[in-house]
């Protein structure tokens, strides 16, 4: 069965990056994928502050990214950068852990002009984890993203679209990935 793991790294919950987050995942769980999400700011916030690479809270989370063919990180931009929880998530993820992996980067923020914070923060430090397969970013401005009173969200129609191509995308370079190398993929 193939794996995906989407990773909210936003840092308030309810919020709109992890609403169009599991609005992605609702989608892919259509297409029969098997979908794990984790909230960064779950974990124990010592253990991402003071760089615990061996704490018993990260296991199941890096058991996740292991046995995962996808990986969708999902990141509110603040000051032109990516959240700091994710950031110190990252930094305590094994070394090339998103080798052999199709990433799809999903990011919220208030202005467009944010935009590339993607291009220049986030996606260097996937590259430097090892992932070689990412895929075009999805970046909303929050006023593309109605949240809704049960805590869903209701997107624009622009934007909507541009998440279901892309999430097609993920779906069919995924299957690929799973078929061309099968062994790499869980090899982490």
């Amino acid at each position: 069965m193939t794996r995906i793991l989407a990773i909210s790294g936003s840092p308030s919950h309810p919020s709109r990056t992890y609403g169009i987050l599991e609005y992605a995942t609702k989608l892919l769980a259509k297409e029969g994928l098997h979908i794990d999400i984790i909230s960064v700011r779950d974990l124990p916030a010592e253990d991402l502050l003071f760089g615990k690479y061996d704490s018993p809270a990260l296991e199941q989370p890096k058991a996740l990214l292991a046995q995962a063919d996808g990986v969708i990180i999902a990141t509110p931009i603040y000051k032109a950068a990516y959240t700091g929880v994710l950031k110190a998530f990252l930094d305590l993820l094994p070394q090339k852990s998103l080798t052999g992996k199709v990433v799809l980067p999903l990011a919220t923020g208030g202005t467009i002009a944010h935009l590339l914070a993607i291009e220049y923060a986030l996606k260097p430090i996937l590259g430097e984890l090892g992932a070689r397969n990412i895929l075009a970013t999805v970046y909303a401005v929050d006023k593309q993203i109605q949240k809704q009173p049960d805590d869903s969200v209701l997107l624009d129609e622009e934007l909507e679209q541009r998440l279901k191509d892309v999430l097609q995308e993920f779906i069919k370079a995924v299957k690929l990935s799973a078929i061309e190398s099968p062994q790499l993929a869980h090899a982490n």
